[in-house]
């Protein structure tokens, strides 16, 4: 008999329901907590994906990047770029200019 009282739910109305109704509250908050602590952690867990994702992106581009100034700074590219604007080598070697100071 005592299984179809707890069914009944005679347990919530009798005299010491009070003891009863504070334990089921407590256990209702746990409840409550650990939900709400397991949706932060996916929320978490979803963000630190999208941070990765967007770290995956941004070091490649940053990997390109430095490829193309790389290329950009080859002697061969800088000789292209100025022979397209009329620019050449030089045909007579550079000078030498020597400064003396006097010392007293």
């Amino acid at each position: 008999m005592k299984v179809y009282d707890v069914l009944k739910g005679k347990f919530l109305v009798n005299e010491d329901a009070f003891k009863n109704w504070r334990i089921i509250l407590f256990i209702v908050f746990l409840l409550l907590f650990m939900i709400s602590s397991s949706h932060n952690a996916d929320r978490k867990v979803m963000l630190i994906s999208k941070m990765n994702a967007e770290m995956k992106m941004l070091k490649s581009l940053y990997i390109d990047s430095g490829t193309l100034l790389t290329r950009m700074k080859m002697e061969s590219s800088v000789r292209g770029k100025l022979k397209e604007q009329g620019l050449g080598s030089s045909k007579t070697p550079p000078t030498l200019i020597r400064v003396t100071t006097k010392t007293n």
